[in-house]
């Protein structure tokens, strides 16, 4: 696993922060990896609520696999979303992160479904689609093959009834 996906991801973050700012003054950085730390500082995008909660009312197992930190599992309950999942995998806990197949695995696991009957929606080409990809699990990228959350919705249940 990559040092930067590990805990709380402080070292990574560090680094993304100096880079964006220009400002490598640590009590800074603090502040803003705190204020990155509560839900209020993040909103979810238009229809991604509906959606969630459109799927896992008709029964769609749901699972988030990410290669963010420990302050994940907080930030889902706090923009009140957790409770949509069936499954909440994240890199820092279970020392895999994506494209590992390992990641994919584990969360396929947990929601008891073959990869053959899901599909991952990501953002990126390599952790994502090559990573969902190499366990025969079919990708959908953000801003290609999909765009819109109410798309993800109806290619599911079109999916479904195939």
């Amino acid at each position: 696993m990559a040092q930067d996906a590990q805990g709380d991801g402080r070292p990574f973050w560090k680094i993304v922060v100096a880079e964006a700012t220009d400002c490598t003054n640590n009590n800074y950085f603090e502040e803003v990896y705190q204020y990155y730390a509560h839900g209020d500082a993040w909103r979810l995008p238009g229809g991604a609520y509906r959606t969630l909660r459109d799927l896992k009312d008709s029964g769609v197992k749901l699972a988030v696999v990410s290669n963010f930190d420990t302050r994940l599992r907080k930030l889902l309950k706090d923009l009140n979303v957790s409770h949509l999942f069936d499954a909440i995998v994240v890199s820092s806990e279970v020392g895999y992160e994506k494209p590992a197949p390992e990641i994919f695995k584990i969360a396929l696991e947990q929601i008891g479904v073959e990869a053959s009957n899901a599909v991952h929606v990501g953002d990126d080409e390599t952790a994502d689609k090559a990573g969902a990809n190499a366990i025969g699990l079919e990708c959908w990228l953000w801003g290609e093959d999909v765009k819109e959350f109410s798309e993800i919705k109806h290619r599911i249940v079109a999916k479904g009834s195939r």
